[in-house]
């Protein structure tokens, strides 16, 4: 969804980035609420403090010159009741005095039941060291079990007769606290209505960019299809109306000049088609005198006999390729069948290596064939699959260079491939895709040996797509190509991968133990059963050296 959809990337983003900075606002706001509350509720306290402070100190004294001391607990009562009377109705606060000396029996007092625990440690021991005024924020515990958050206030008094004491103000929070629960509570609130607000303006706002662009979108996508009258609405004149003007624009000239190619390209076919057709005619009345002049070529001095024979290869050629381009029309028309039959490929394959010996002796070229699974039966249309592996066989053959071809043949059960590999001249980058065009040569200026018209690959994959099968490619320069042909089992049946390697097949050798049929074509039989030793029979078919 993140992805794929930029009105919820963008809705997604303005809202977590608006929860962000209404956050950071909010903390912002509460501390400086609180950061006040507190800082007003301190000077009061300790101004209250350090008046009970005083008010305490001047009852003891006075006490202590009197024509009578009273005792240490009535001095310490009248203390309590004096600055408890203070805090007013109802409590303001409360206090606690605490002897400072831990081992004697002095007399502690405090209002409101509040416990001697509400006191940290931690401030005691600061208000003994320093003999100064102090304060903190904990929780007040009462003898009863309750607790409130507050503020405590000490400060050392000294009780004459008795000792040094600590009197502490307890100052209650609890209206504060609700002061800030209010507050947090409206600021948590306003922010998250600020937040949903903002998303759904974003989404409202998003949704006026968005939508048009997907109605874009989805026109393209008509568009690519083939629905060649699809256009974009304009309705105002801001720049999304400017960019459905120039969309449609573009659409209008794509579809003239797609229309302008479609016509094109079936004129050209229909050119083909009715030439390849035309020359028929002639070529067989030429091909007819040809052959006669041919037969009688004995008969004619040298350099007539010679012009005859390069009559008649010409022949050969240019009738070759007026099938080629006949068949390419029959393509191009849709008219292209299949007869298919239940055909073993391993036979179809040795009749091709013996019918490509002549060309492979004349190249120096040695084939070896290797069939990993015997019978390798596949339903398909024989005259075509057997077209296709001698166009991969003579091309693989012609651009050898004098090393060697290595045929392959392995099935599973979905699918049965060949894949015939050279050790010549190789592929550049980005010439696999290359090699099935029409016409198309991966060296211009190789000399065409065997008379190839440039169309052979790419009727080979015409021949392919009607089998519902896989024809590809691989090479380097320099290390030799790899064409590999994987056919379904069942004509048109469905498969997942080839029972071949393409990549990795440069340097793949013949495993061991398996079946294989071996043609050298460079050179005759010592004897019956035997033959020459070469380092084609043994060496390992590794990348770059056959």
């Amino acid at each position: 969804m993140w992805r794929r959809s930029l009105l919820f990337r963008v809705t997604t983003s303005t809202l977590l980035l608006s929860a962000l900075v209404v956050t950071v606002l909010g903390f912002s706001l509460l501390s400086r609420v609180t950061t006040g509350l507190l800082e007003s509720k301190d000077r009061s306290a300790i101004s209250e403090a350090s008046a009970g402070l005083g008010e305490a100190q001047r009852l003891l004294d006075a006490a202590n010159t009197g024509p009578a001391t009273p005792s240490a607990s009535r001095l310490v009562d009248s203390v309590i009741a004096t600055l408890g009377a203070r805090s007013g109705s109802p409590s303001a606060f409360d206090v606690l005095l605490l002897s400072s000396d831990a081992n004697t029996d002095a007399p502690e007092r405090g209002t409101n039941l509040v416990a001697v625990s509400s006191i940290p440690e931690g401030l005691r021991e600061s208000i003994q060291q320093t003999k100064r005024q102090s304060w903190t924020y904990a929780s007040i515990v009462f003898l009863d079990g309750r607790s409130t958050p507050g503020l405590i206030v000490g400060a050392p008094l000294l009780v004459p007769t008795v000792g040094p004491y600590e009197l502490y103000y307890l100052f209650n929070l609890d209206q504060e606290q609700e002061t800030l629960d209010l507050v947090s509570g409206a600021v948590v609130g306003t922010g998250i209505i600020l937040v949903i607000l903002v998303a759904v303006l974003t989404l409202l706002v998003t949704r006026q960019v968005v939508v048009p662009v997907r109605e874009a979108a989805r026109i393209a996508r008509r568009f690519s299809s083939g629905k060649l009258n699809e256009r974009m609405q304009v309705k105002k004149e801001d720049d999304l109306a400017q960019l459905a003007t120039s969309f449609n624009e573009m659409a209008q000239n794509l579809a003239m000049q797609i229309r302008q190619l479609e016509e094109l390209s079936l004129l050209q076919q229909r050119f083909v088609s009715d030439v390849s057709h035309e020359l028929r005619t002639p070529l067989t009345t030429i091909r007819m005198a040809a052959d006669v002049m041919y037969e009688d070529r004995g008969s004619f001095d040298m350099s007539t006999a010679r012009s005859v024979e390069l009559l008649q290869e010409q022949l050969d050629r240019f009738e070759s390729l007026l099938v080629d381009l006949l068949e390419i029309s029959r393509f191009d028309a849709g008219a292209a069948v299949l007869d298919t039959d239940r055909t073993d490929l391993v036979p179809m394959i040795e009749r091709i290596i013996h019918a490509t010996e002549p060309l492979a002796r004349r190249n120096d070229v040695k084939v070896r064939f290797a069939a990993y699974e015997r019978p390798t039966y596949v339903e398909c249309d024989p005259r075509r699959i057997d077209r296709v592996i001698r166009n991969l066989v003579d091309n693989a053959i012609e651009h050898a260079n004098g090393t060697g071809v290595v045929i392959e043949l392995a099935g599973d059960p979905s699918a049965v491939a060949v894949a015939v590999r050279d050790f010549g001249v190789g592929l550049m980058p980005g010439e696999a895709s290359l090699a099935f065009s029409r016409f198309w040569r991966a060296d211009k200026a190789r000399a065409r040996t065997t008379g190839g018209t440039g169309l052979g690959l790419a009727i080979a994959l015409e021949d392919t797509r009607l089998h519902g099968g896989w024809l590809e490619a691989a090479g380097e320069p320099g290390q030799g190509s790899c064409f590999r042909l994987t056919l379904p089992r069942i004509t048109g049946a469905s498969f997942t991968a080839s029972p071949l390697p393409l990549e990795e097949g440069f340097s793949r050798a013949v495993e061991p133990g398996v079946t294989e049929q071996f043609k050298d074509q460079s050179r005759t039989e010592t004897g019956p059963g035997t033959r020459e030793r070469d380092p084609l029979d043994t060496a390992p078919w590794r990348r770059g050296a056959p």
